[in-house]
């Protein structure tokens, strides 16, 4: 995710204290957060006009793009079958999105894999799968109001591997984002810094986070991560012949929370 935000510094902030400390709250506010907000699966040109509008907006302000005439950002990945591209919302509200590129053998293709082919095609050949996360993008004001919404965010990288039974993200990440990411997931370096030379310039390094194997670990810090298998159809199932998507996806983190 080559194009995270400053955001990640207020979520660090929010969450990276001493879990045993202040997860309860924090949980608490993630939770509340959960209450009001929709996942969308983008579809139409329309929703991902607007995807791409808040991807631009985002990154013009963190000057990680140039201006450009449309006010958009998109490249060919956005493009692919084995994409999943979502937006967030909060009453109503776009506020965040994120791009999910399930990765296989058969789908060898991915911002991540077009840095580090070397690295990952042997792996894929080998029967390997993972999910490689990028465009992560937030509002700016809600950000400032919401430090929680990177976790509402990130819960769609855990959903994909449960779903797709893909143990591993492995995906691009700033140097200066390693920390939070090392934090949340686990995650460490597997790859040297390269130059992206996409529609974001910047040097990526390749991280990975064992999302199965630490599962447990995780929804033990993060209970707010947890899932249902319906709601992960719902965001990433491709409707039957004569089927619609579902227009919205409910988070379902609180059921478990309120069988607890």
């Amino acid at each position: 995710m080559c194009a995270q935000l400053s955001s990640l510094g207020h979520a660090a902030g929010a969450g990276g204290k001493d879990a045993s400390e202040t997860m309860s709250s924090f949980a608490q506010h993630v939770y509340a957060l959960l209450d009001r907000t929709e996942y969308r699966r983008c579809e139409s040109g329309e929703d991902f006009e607007s995807i791409y509008r808040l991807r631009y907006n985002s990154y013009r302000m963190n000057d990680l793009v140039p201006e450009n005439a449309s006010r958009q950002v998109h490249d060919e990945f956005d493009e692919l079958p084995n994409c999943h591209t979502f937006g967030i919302y909060i009453e109503g509200r776009l506020v965040s999105t994120m791009r999910l590129h399930n990765v296989s053998a058969d789908n060898a293709t991915s911002p991540a894999l077009s840095v580090y082919k070397d690295l990952l095609m042997p792996r894929l050949a080998a029967g390997e799968v993972f999910i490689d996360p990028s465009r992560f993008a937030v509002d700016a004001e809600w950000s400032r109001l919401y430090p929680q919404i990177p976790y509402v965010t990130l819960r769609l990288a855990g959903m994909a591997c449960f779903h797709f039974g893909a143990p591993y993200c492995i995906s691009m990440i700033r140097e200066d984002h390693a920390a939070f990411y090392k934090r949340i997931y686990r995650a460490r370096p597997i790859g040297d810094a390269r130059p992206y030379a996409g529609v974001i310039n910047c040097f990526a390094l390749l991280y990975q986070a064992d999302v199965l194997a630490i599962k447990n670990e995780t929804y033990a810090r993060f209970p707010f991560f947890r899932s249902t298998p319906m709601e992960q159809r719902m965001l990433f199932d491709t409707p039957g012949a004569g089927e619609l998507a579902p227009l919205t996806i409910l988070p379902t983190a609180k059921y478990f929370r309120e069988a607890a």
